[in-house]
């Protein structure tokens, strides 16, 4: 779409115009989340646990924290180490982004709206992120620090470890839609919510979730943030930057987060379809409207997959280093394994019409646990006394004042 607006460049200069409006637009996108993100965690995290100070500080909705830490990265004095090696501490950071950030190139978020239209969109995306690991061991390496190069060494291995059953789920999508291209799997699964193949049988189900749960830790995050756990590497691969190189880090994994989650909305969730409505949208009298709505849409199911990634990591403890290799290497692989052979002979075995009637047995019943859910959640009545939570300030639910005179 971009080459037909800058047509009148040239082919090749229609080429390079598009290339450069759709980088713009990409960085902005993952540099505008990051910072949605950034605000995002810090309610998460007042909510969950019970902090007051994210829950009020910063305006109505809490926005000019997150610009007061924008700032203060910005203004903040960038350090190098005397020992550390200079070339490789400056180029850590940039190579992480960067493994991020190139995933989001053939990332479709509408239907024909990506930057790179790849037939192996899959493979390009899983194989980009992984170089991220490279920007994390020289950033440990090169920092001249034990606790940084033991925090880069746990990172590379949990990375590298989780990647293959994350792969291994991704196939079972992939066999079942016959494609590695992005676009064409989430033109398939158009229709109403029991299309997509998340509900087309028990084995993308599973896949689904064990999908989910490898991405949560190839993205550093809790329960299986140990590259960064504060109790014994101080900030693990990252301890000694500061300013603006430490914000590229986190940058990174907010990047990712929302690659993975992308990745999991084409392959199971439906793409950018919304699940209610039997047509697809820029195909109808709406037309490049439509397919904006297609792209918020997609937005908004990534962001929502984030946010359980944040709902999990306040909610779960950290896993120690060794339980956190055993998950992988004793459960995930094995399963995702199992999966894969599953759902191959499922393909290729059972009748359609089997098939057909599980998809809506599956789609139909979620659908409903989930309404159950709502309404028990929302009639749920609170058991908390009526001055509140019993803390160190209001001890027996009075006043700071009726406690200290008690």
């Amino acid at each position: 779409m971009l080459e037909k607006l800058f047509s009148f460049l040239g082919p090749e200069g229609a080429a390079a115009a598009a290339a450069v409006v759709s980088c713009v637009l990409l960085i902005s996108f993952v540099a505008g989340s990051s910072i949605f993100f950034i605000w995002l965690e810090r309610k998460v995290a007042g909510r969950m646990q019970d902090r007051l100070g994210p829950t009020r500080v910063g305006g109505k909705f809490g926005w000019l924290q997150t610009i007061a830490d924008g700032v203060k990265l910005l203004v903040k004095e960038d350090l190098i180490p005397g020992e550390a090696d200079h070339m490789l501490f400056r180029l850590g950071p940039y190579i992480a982004f960067c493994g991020s950030f190139a995933a989001f190139l053939a990332l479709p978020f509408g239907d024909g709206w990506v930057a790179q239209n790849m037939n192996i969109a899959v493979f390009f995306m899983l194989a980009v992120m992984s170089t991220e690991i490279f920007g994390v061991i020289l950033a440990g390496y090169g920092s001249a620090s034990k606790w940084a190069l033991f925090g880069a060494m746990r990172e590379a291995a949990q990375m590298v470890s989780y990647e293959v059953p994350m792969a291994i789920c991704v196939l079972v999508p992939v066999i079942v839609a016959g494609t590695m291209n992005l676009n064409r799997i989430s033109e398939g699964q158009n229709g109403f919510f029991w299309n997509w193949l998340v509900f087309r049988d028990p084995f993308t189900f599973c896949a689904f979730w064990t999908y989910f749960t490898c991405a949560t830790a190839s993205c550093k995050r809790a329960p299986f943030d140990l590259a960064e756990a504060e109790s014994e590497l101080v900030a693990g691969f990252h301890t000694e930057y500061s300013g603006l190189r430490w914000s590229f880090f986190f940058m990174a994994e907010y990047g990712s987060m929302f690659a993975v989650s992308g990745i999991a909305i084409h392959l199971f969730l439906g793409g950018w379809h919304t699940g209610f409505v039997p047509w697809e949208l820029s195909n109808t009298i709406l037309g490049t409207v439509g397919n904006v709505i297609n792209v918020i849409i997609f937005i908004l199911k990534g962001w929502l997959l984030v946010f359980v990634m944040m709902w999990v990591r306040w909610t779960l403890p950290r896993l120690r280093i060794d339980q956190v290799m055993m998950t992988c290497l004793t459960y995930l692989l094995p399963l995702s394994c199992v999966l894969l052979l599953g759902v191959s002979a499922w393909h290729v075995a059972m009748p359609t019409e089997v098939i057909s009637y599980l998809r809506y047995a599956l789609g139909i019943g979620c659908v409903a646990l989930l309404a159950l859910l709502v309404v028990r959640l929302a009639s749920t009545r609170s058991i908390l006394p009526a001055g509140g939570v019993p803390t160190a300030w209001n001890v027996g639910g009075g006043t700071g004042n009726e406690s200290a005179r008690r």
